[in-house]
């Protein structure tokens, strides 16, 4: 039996639960980032380690499994959901995964199906996700410099992701570049960026960097604040502030010059805690109520321990009771810990 037709027979014997998830701050949560794997074919440096050690099999969840983890979010309200990695479209049967998770879009309980991703498997399957109900996708690109591509990815081609933005806009895929602002690796090329991704009806969205996980490269010679970045984009384009928003924590501008929009995400320089409606939720089942927090609920026991929601409903509500006001990010040479143990890879894009 397929995922899909299993899952629809599972649906049809459980209602939809009329309470949404409300945090302790009177936040409702109507988006879901969830990780399928935390597995990736690239390596970029202020992502992971180069040498990184990945999760056992077994404590991944199975995509039946997160098939109806996502079921149990969307039955409470969740409108939007993210398909996360690591890279996702490196997990074996990711496509059957989406397949089964388009019956929420038919339904009309799912608005919008995404997934982030860093483009090496794009060319491959933007087709089909486009047929799936995939409208739009972000896709992780730190510079147009094949050289400078390869030594911020460590592995990556830039070609072959160049193949899956074609692709993907060839399938009527809209896309949004994630570039993640690096002081003196990247920041000199934004100009470049913009006037590429614009001209390809692109939006950019650029991103401070964060402290996830120890790396190789200490954060604090990384780290650019993109208030500084705006007032210099401001000296050669005229920016108008626009009330633009996809459910994520980005806060956009219009570009006069080229009529595209260019979001920010800024974490340290202007936290964006006060409207979150997110959690992310990892491969394992483990639910992250806030990216930049430790505390976490484990999901992964109550969907194994019986075939009955009721006990995964419980956990997630609890969980979201926990729900903190906003992170604890800070970039400081003071102690050169992160402010998170966990790598970005583990929790999600």
């Amino acid at each position: 039996m397929s995922i899909i037709s299993k899952f629809s027979q599972a649906d049809a014997q459980r209602a939809p639960t009329a309470s949404p998830l409300v945090d302790p701050f009177g936040r409702t949560i109507s988006y879901v980032r969830v990780s399928v794997t935390d597995r990736c074919d690239m390596r970029c440096v202020y992502c992971m380690s180069e040498d990184m050690n990945f999760l056992p099999k077994r404590d991944v969840l199975t995509l039946e499994e997160l098939d109806r983890l996502c079921t149990a979010f969307i039955n409470r309200g969740v409108s939007r959901l993210r398909i996360t990695g690591g890279e996702p479209l490196v997990r074996r049967g990711i496509l059957s995964f989406f397949t089964s998770l388009s019956r929420h879009l038919e339904s009309g309980l799912l608005r919008e199906l995404t997934l982030t991703t860093n483009g090496s498997q794009l060319a491959a399957h933007a087709a089909d996700l486009a047929a799936l109900g995939v409208r739009r996708l972000n896709l992780s690109m730190d510079t147009l410099d094949a050289q400078k591509f390869r030594t911020i990815t460590r592995w990556g081609d830039l070609s072959q992701v160049m193949r899956g933005v074609d692709a993907a806009q060839t399938a009527g895929i809209a896309l949004k570049i994630n570039m993640v602002v690096l002081k003196g690796v990247n920041d000199a090329e934004i100009p470049a960026m913009l006037e590429w991704a614009h001209g390809r009806e692109m939006d950019l969205t650029l991103i401070e960097v964060m402290p996830l996980g120890s790396i190789e490269a200490e954060r604090v010679d990384q780290f650019l604040p993109l208030t500084i970045v705006e007032q210099q984009l401001s000296q050669r384009y005229t920016l108008q502030p626009i009330d633009y928003k996809t459910g994520g924590p980005a806060r956009y501008l219009r570009v006069a010059e080229t009529g595209g929009r260019l979001g920010l995400i800024t974490p340290h320089t202007h936290n964006f805690c006060e409207g979150c409606n997110r959690v992310r939720v990892t491969c394992t089942g483990t639910l992250y109520m806030c990216l930049g927090q430790e505390d976490a609920a484990d999901l992964r026991a109550p969907l194994r321990a019986s075939q009955s929601d009721d006990l995964l409903n419980e956990t997630i509500e609890a969980a979201i009771a926990r729900k903190p006001k906003g992170h604890d990010f800070i970039v400081d040479r003071k102690g050169a810990k992160p402010a998170v143990t966990r790598h970005m890879s583990v929790t999600g894009g």
